[in-house]
């Protein structure tokens, strides 16, 4: 079940090959909406980022999802010189191909939580060479509404 007190997620527009914005370190949930190709670098720039901003969750979908979901992946496990992972700094991975966007913005609030660390805000991270801002903040909302 979705937190009927959760607050709505912060909407973030990356163009690729964009830095990233500075945010202070929580245990965030991000969903990726990647609708842009993007260099193996700047992916993995952005996996580390992903890591560095102490995200727990991360949704995948989209374009490429798969290698969003093994970037992620590969920067937690970096972040530990490829050893034991403590479960606490562990990032839960999903990705979603082939699914409508409505039903990842529905698994990302009724389903996607850290058994070890109580996430924080959500941000949908939108790759893309244009912002779809108010669309997306408004798809997300509607699958937070059960029947």
């Amino acid at each position: 079940m979705a937190d009927p007190t959760a607050k709505p997620p912060t909407y973030i527009h990356l163009r690729p090959g964009k830095d990233p914005p500075t945010l202070a370190p929580q245990p965030y949930r991000i969903v990726i909406v990647a609708e842009s190709s993007v260099s193996d670098d700047w992916r993995e720039d952005i996996a580390e980022w992903i890591w560095q901003i102490g995200s727990r969750y991360v949704v995948a979908w989209g374009q490429s999802c798969e290698v969003w979901h093994d970037s992620v992946d590969f920067a937690n496990l970096a972040a530990f010189d490829f050893g034991d992972v403590p479960d606490k700094d562990s990032i839960m991975t999903t990705r979603h191909s082939g699914e409508p966007l409505s039903e990842v913005f529905w698994f990302a609030g009724f389903c996607a939580y850290h058994p070890d660390v109580q996430l924080g805000d959500t941000i949908l991270l939108h790759i893309a060479e244009e912002g779809r801002e108010g669309p997306l903040l408004e798809a997300y909302s509607l699958a937070q509404i059960s029947d």
